[in-house]
């Protein structure tokens, strides 16, 4: 598997990271940050037709969360979003962990996911054995 999405932002106390890459016509993400990166949560987001029957697109989630983690909010909303946008699985997994955290400072971490989701570009699978990126090697500017 090759990254070919790497998006960092820095917060006013730690830093947030995603990574993300195809397996095959899959997508893969992996979210790290704080103090000590750690696997918390892992959520599969699976493409489906939304369920308010407007046509526009939805997504079913599977997660696996260790217990007393939070990770659920950012993997969710990255693995869902993603597998919107591409109409493919989405797995996303990690975490971000420092100790003492805020509320503000979770509202921040949240705020800065939502916009790296934002402004990342969208990806396709070109070549449907291999899950060859329409772009890669790609990192937003200003980013890594």
């Amino acid at each position: 598997m090759e990254w070919n999405l790497r998006v960092k932002k820095e917060l006013s106390f730690s830093c947030l990271e995603i990574q993300g890459g195809f397996l095959g016509e899959d997508y893969f993400l992996c979210v790290q940050g704080g103090d000590s990166p750690h696997i918390g949560c892992t959520v599969q987001a699976v493409p489906r037709p939304s369920l308010t029957g407007d046509g526009s697109k939805g997504a079913t989630s599977s997660v696996l969360n260790l217990t007393g983690h939070k990770d659920e909010a950012i993997c969710r909303m990255l693995a869902e979003e993603f597998c919107k946008r591409l109409g493919v699985v989405v797995v996303c997994t990690g975490g971000f962990h420092v100790d003492g955290i805020t509320g503000e400072q979770i509202k921040e971490v949240m705020k800065a996911a939502e916009e790296l989701c934002a402004s990342a570009p969208l990806f396709y699978a070109t070549d449907s054995h291999r899950g060859v990126c329409c772009r890669r090697g790609y990192a937003a500017k200003g980013d890594m």
